[in-house]
């Protein structure tokens, strides 16, 4: 098959982390023929939707791990799968990259669907599952704010569209409220989540990975001794963890909704037995995942990309 992956600058990419390397070399592994595009080079022009494309060669080896080929602007109704794998921030230019990629449903078979990725925002989605969310409230009233955390006193306070825990602020019941209202809630009025801080964070978070709906992996982050976040980005660490029973239950939950919205590749985030994310627009921890439990998640992942077509 002919593939495209839609992602950050390949050069930018990490190797020993980096989940589209992962999937990349397995599409190799399978015989495909590999390009990649950054979203800038997506185009619409007279009912085509191309993008100029580069072919490239991965190459499991930290050194080396790409070559870059030819490049030229491609059709890309030509392509029989269409990775998008490009990080957040989830915006307009985002969001934008998904309108244009849609219009290909029927002949291009797009990873995650991209109208499932616009729809279902990563810290929003979690609210159809309210059942295994902590207290939580999304606003951009300050005044709600001011009440959830006279209830809740302990907070954290996440941009709403944010990722790898940029800008999340944990406000302790001494902390200043205002001060990180300033911060949060900016002059656009753009809402935020607030939830009930969760102490279980210091033992670390727990990413599990679902593939098509099913339970691909688990790992723990364990956060930086300075720190409360988990994300790798700042600092987090992956150890080896078990799944509870009640985030099996939140898989199990999860599992036909995703199937059902063309969400084949997804990464949950756990904070004890609390649902607090669920990654679309580009979930990684493949890596970490393969090395903690000596498997390979992108065979299963390309295994459900090739059942579907």
């Amino acid at each position: 098959m002919r593939v495209a992956i839609q992602m950050d600058p390949v050069e930018t990419i990490k190797f020993a982390t980096d989940s589209s390397l992962r999937l990349g070399l397995e599409a190799q592994a399978r015989g495909h023929e590999l390009w990649y595009y950054t979203p800038d080079k997506l185009t619409y022009f007279n009912g085509e939707i191309s993008a100029f494309c580069t072919r490239v060669t991965f190459h499991d080896a930290p050194e080396h791990f790409y070559d870059l080929a030819e490049s030229t602007r491609i059709n890309l109704r030509d392509m029989q799968v269409i990775l998008l794998r490009q990080d957040p921030p989830f915006n307009m230019t985002y969001l934008s990259t998904t309108y244009l990629l849609e219009q290909l449903e029927r002949d291009v078979l797009v990873v995650n669907d991209p109208a499932s990725v616009r729809n279902n925002p990563e810290k929003i989605f979690p609210t159809v599952f309210k059942q295994f969310m902590p207290p939580t409230l999304i606003t951009a009233d300050a005044n709600e704010v001011a009440a959830f955390r006279r209830e809740y006193r302990d907070i954290v306070i996440k941009p709403l569209y944010g990722y790898a825990g940029h800008d999340v602020l944990h406000l302790k019941p001494e902390d200043n409220l205002e001060t990180a209202l300033q911060k949060a809630i900016t002059e656009g009025k753009e809402p935020v989540m607030v939830q009930k801080f969760l102490p279980e964070v210091a033992t670390g978070d727990r990413r599990i990975i679902l593939i098509d709906g099913k339970i691909g992996g688990i790992m723990a982050r364990i956060p930086a001794s300075d720190d409360f976040r988990a994300n790798f980005r700042v600092g987090g660490q992956a150890e080896k963890a078990v799944m509870t029973k009640t985030q099996q239950e939140i898989c199990e939950a999860l599992a036909p909704e995703l199937r059902n919205r063309g969400l084949i590749f997804a990464g949950i985030d756990c904070i004890g037995d609390y649902l607090t994310e669920i990654n679309l627009t580009s979930p990684t921890g493949i890596a970490a995942m393969n090395r903690l439990n000596n498997i390979k998640l992108e065979v299963n992942i390309w295994d459900a990309i090739e059942s579907k077509l």
